[in-house]
C-alpha cells in the first residue's frame, strides 16, 4: 500500500511551520515552472530566422500548455500535501494554517482536462479567438494557452500571500519556541 505523502515527511516535529516552509518551496516550484515556460516562449523569437510561423507559433502554444499543466499538477498536489499533513497536526496547529486552507477552498483548481476544453471556458476562447482574428489564426491556441497560464499565475500569487501572512504569524512564535 502507498504511503500518503505530506509536508511532516522526514520530520521529528509536527508542527505548523514546517508545512508553511514546504508549501513555500512548492509555491516557489510552481512560479519557477511558469518563468520556465514564459522564458522559453520570449525565446522563440531567437528561432525566427530558421523556422517558419507555422512551426514557431505551435510551440510556443505547446510550451504554456505545458508549463501551465505543470504549475496545476504541482498545485494539486500542494493541496493533497497540506490536507494530509492536518491531519497530523495539533488543532493549534490546524488554526495558524486557516488561510492557506482557505485559499484552496475558495480557489479550487478544476481538472485540467476541464480547463482545455473550449466548451466550457466559453470566454476565454472568445477572447482567444478575437486575438486570434486580429494578429493570426495560429495565435488561438497561443492565447487560450496563455489564458491558462495567467489563471495558474493569479492561484500561485494569492496562495503567496496567504503563506506570507502565516508566515509572518508564525515568525513571533517560533522565535518563541526557540528560545525555550
Amino acid at each position: 500500500m502507498k504511503q500518503k505523502q505530506h509536508y511532516l515527511t522526514g520530520h521529528s516535529h509536527c508542527t505548523a511551520a514546517v508545512v508553511v516552509k514546504g508549501i513555500d518551496r512548492d509555491v516557489e516550484w510552481g512560479e519557477d515552472i511558469l518563468m520556465l515556460g514564459l522564458g522559453i516562449v520570449m525565446l522563440s523569437s531567437t528561432f525566427a530566422p530558421v523556422a517558419p510561423p507555422t512551426v514557431i507559433l505551435p510551440m510556443v502554444a505547446l510550451v504554456f500548455a505545458i508549463t501551465s499543466s505543470l504549475a496545476r499538477m504541482n498545485y494539486h498536489e500542494m493541496e493533497r500535501k497540506l490536507l494530509a499533513s492536518l491531519e497530523q497536526l495539533s488543532g493549534y496547529e490546524q488554526s495558524l494554517l486557516k488561510p492557506i486552507c482557505k485559499v484552496f477552498d475558495e480557489q479550487p483548481m478544476c481538472a485540467l482536462s476541464e480547463s482545455y476544453n473550449p466548451l466550457k471556458n466559453l470566454k476565454r476562447f472568445a477572447k482567444s479567438a478575437i486575438g486570434g482574428a486580429l494578429i493570426n489564426p495560429f495565435w488561438l491556441p497561443i492565447f487560450y494557452t496563455m489564458g491558462i497560464q495567467i489563471v495558474e499565475e493569479n492561484n500561485l500569487g494569492v496562495l503567496n500571500r496567504a503563506v506570507m501572512r502565516v508566515e509572518q504569524r508564525l515568525s513571533p512564535v517560533t522565535r518563541a519556541n526557540k528560545e525555550d
